[in-house]
């Protein structure tokens, strides 16, 4: 036992350094402020173009995510957020849940004035994105989801036997966080903001029956929505395959049928953290599939 706790703690640490190695430097920003549901949430824009929302990952700012914002400001207008504690926007005495942060998006978008918009949301974003799509539908035109589950029974079983053991000290005895609790105003409040993380891990999220939803709806509310994960992510394969099952995916192409609007990617040789550090690749996927462009067939003219 004493070994697999052992193994777990590599495992969590190796996690949060790659997700964390280029957040919150807080460096000179150029973003803006809007109050949304009793915080003010930072945001920046870029590009110029149809609207895109990017959401990025638990624990990480917008400048973690790379290169993937400026190239996607290439073809889009971008609006990176920053979640309720993350980055430049401040915790507030409320739980961190999928449901509120999802809210939060949704007022965010109404308070810049956006009517719809496609989304692009990575690990805890992607999670949020699939939320936001389904208690805000007629809000979304197509979204991107990168490494998520729609189940807690999706994520790799050592994963999941992993959550229960995770505290405020394990975080709190590496480097990143103690130098994050050191810097923190309010010491206290840094502990609490843990907490809330380590609690969103354990929330119950069985949404089967509201995704399948999203490729049932009315046209102006169906969401359309490419699948992105690594190969050897933190759901497992075939939770991935079943949400674009769900979605409508993963029938026979070449019957003389339409394929299905959703979308699924696997990236090879790759892990969570490694999904977010191919730009070019998640580009090659997100651009065609927000254009509505697919491969033709032999039997397509």
């Amino acid at each position: 036992m004493q070994t697999k706790i052992i193994s777990f703690n590599k495992l969590v640490i190796v996690f949060l350094l790659i997700i964390t190695s280029s957040s919150f430097s807080q460096q000179e920003s150029n973003g803006k402020y809007v109050d949304v549901n009793g915080m003010k949430m930072y945001y920046e824009v870029s590009g110029e173009g149809d609207p895109l929302i990017v959401l990025p990952g638990a624990h990480m700012d917008i400048m973690s995510m790379g290169k993937i914002i400026p190239m996607l400001a290439e073809n889009h207008k971008v609006y990176a957020l920053e979640f309720q504690g993350h980055g430049h926007t401040e915790d507030i005495d409320r739980p961190i849940t999928y449901e509120n942060l999802a809210d939060d998006v949704a007022d965010f978008i109404d308070a810049v004035g956006i009517e719809k918009v496609d989304v692009f949301g990575y690990s805890m974003g992607g999670q949020v994105g699939l939320k936001l799509a389904i208690s805000h539908p007629q809000k979304l035109n197509k979204l991107i989801t990168a490494s998520v589950a729609y189940d807690l029974k999706g994520w790799q079983p050592a994963y999941s036997e992993f959550i229960p053991q995770m505290t405020p000290e394990m975080f709190l005895s590496m480097p990143f966080f103690a130098e994050k609790h050191k810097q923190s105003a309010n010491p206290d409040a840094y502990v609490a903001f843990l907490k809330k993380m380590i609690a969103l891990e354990s929330e119950p999220m069985a949404w089967e029956e509201d995704v399948k939803k999203l490729s049932d709806r009315t046209p102006s509310e169906k969401t359309p929505v490419l699948i992105i994960a690594g190969d050897s992510d933190v759901a497992t394969l075939e939770h991935i395959v079943a949400m674009f099952r769900l979605l409508g995916g993963g029938v026979m192409g070449d019957m003389g049928n339409p394929l299905p609007e959703s979308r699924l990617a696997i990236l090879p040789a790759t892990s969570h953290t490694a999904v977010i550090s191919q730009p070019e690749l998640l580009i090659s996927f997100i651009e065609p599939f927000l254009n509505g462009e697919t491969p033709k067939g032999f039997f397509e003219n």
